[in-house]
């Protein structure tokens, strides 16, 4: 991740920090509020640097960072933050089973997988679990922030090669896809593309109002529960036109 132009003024208890906004504060439905963010993972210089990339952010705080599964069960637990940047390997266990965790006892919270396990199949997993964005460890600090702020939104980012890797041509024994109309199709593919309803319906010409409604039916014929879900499904299934990233 290239965070590096922050290092050289990086305090040495960034992670540390803990900020005095009290927990829920994003659930008043301010948009301009702060963004609340914890930070699960056990590479300390990497929540390092995250850290003071958020706080030098307009729009971010930084809330809390924990090492380790139980240490970030308690962290949001106690802080409940708007969103958990989450790594999959931890020491004491499987970060895939602690978003799982998160979204029963915490549904409020979102979730923002950042790790460097590149296998596509680890993205419909984390759709499973309840994360709203997959981000690698290998991309940039503008990617990781768009992906907390559509987060906020209720959207998601992943990376595009993933979906794409996903997408790949599936064997003809495999079950026939639900059958999704040329308008849901465009609706996925701009929620793949990792933009938001409301850019989706901009770019398509159409109303939020309309937008929500088709993505609404589109979590229903696919039988998902989040749009990143819905958009690991519809790759798997072949229904997106994806292209690998160069």
């Amino acid at each position: 991740m290239d965070v590096t132009r922050y290092s050289q003024h990086l305090p040495s208890q960034a992670a540390d920090r803990s900020a005095t906004t009290p927990a829920g504060t994003a659930d008043n439905g301010l948009e301009d509020a702060p963004l609340r963010v914890a930070i699960v993972d056990d590479h300390r210089t990497m929540a390092d640097l995250l850290a003071f990339a958020l706080a030098a952010e307009t729009g971010f705080v930084f809330v809390g960072h924990a090492p380790t599964v139980s240490t970030g069960l308690d962290l949001v637990g106690r802080i409940l933050p708007d969103v958990v940047l989450l790594d999959l390997n931890l020491p004491d266990g499987n970060g895939m089973w602690l978003a799982r965790e998160i979204s029963t006892l915490y549904p409020s919270v979102r979730i923002v997988i950042l790790t460097a396990e590149t296998d596509p199949s680890l993205v419909s997993r984390a759709a499973e679990a309840g994360a709203c964005g997959y981000v690698a460890k290998t991309g940039g600090l503008a990617e990781v922030l768009e992906a907390l702020r559509s987060a906020r939104k209720g959207s998601m980012v992943v990376d595009n090669r993933l979906i794409a890797a996903l997408g790949r041509p599936r064997s003809t024994t495999t079950a026939a896809a639900p059958s999704l109309t040329s308008r849901e199709i465009d609706v996925l593919q701009e929620l793949a593309a990792g933009r938001d309803v409301t850019a989706a319906a901009r770019r398509l010409g159409i109303s939020p109002h309309t937008a929500r409604g088709y993505v609404k039916t589109i979590l229903t014929k696919l039988d998902c529960h989040s749009q990143l879900e819905a958009v690991v499904t519809a790759a798997r299934l072949g229904l997106l036109r994806l292209h690998q990233a160069s």
